[in-house]
């Protein structure tokens, strides 16, 4: 099986999710602003919490660079909605049950845990540029200290 993995300077591909709140969310709403996009394997399990809570965190600063978050996991939008009241989230989180988005993105795949190779969510994230092409297109990332090392990528202060 050969897994997709996006190359900087490619469209991003494009989709329309279900957020939190039952809203339909599409790339196409963010033309013309930098985004990170990110997938996370489940809402509510440890690192998954801490990589949300660090972009939470970080929100203001990333913002003010000019780059919106959006959260893309294939929990049902109600389980993002508790994902999101219960950590005070502040980004749209993304539903993607039958992982359509995950594999154009390379985000769902073959991957290594715990020293058996299983297929699942890859942790991925990717900045798109305005016109709507991957500046950088991140796989395996770590859920801890991601964020820090996103913004020294992106050159942006802390």
């Amino acid at each position: 099986m050969t897994d997709v993995r996006l190359e900087a300077g490619e469209q991003a591909p494009a989709f329309s999710l279900t957020d939190q709140d039952g809203d339909s969310v599409s790339l196409g709403d963010f033309a013309g602003e930098n985004v990170i996009v990110y997938f996370y394997p489940a809402a509510m399990t440890p690192g998954c919490t801490k990589e949300a809570c660090d972009f939470r965190d970080n929100l203001n600063s990333l913002k003010s660079a000019g780059y919106q978050v959006i959260g893309i996991s294939k929990d049902k939008p109600a389980k993002n909605k508790e994902f999101q009241e219960q950590e005070g989230l502040n980004f749209p989180l993304l539903s993607d049950e039958d992982l359509a988005v995950h594999k154009a993105y390379g985000a769902y795949g073959e991957k290594k845990l715990y020293g058996k190779t299983v297929e699942g969510v890859i942790r991925s994230t990717f900045v798109v540029d305005p016109d709507g092409s991957l500046r950088l297109p991140l796989y395996n990332v770590k859920a801890t200290g991601h964020v820090a090392s996103l913004r020294k990528k992106l050159g942006i202060d802390a």
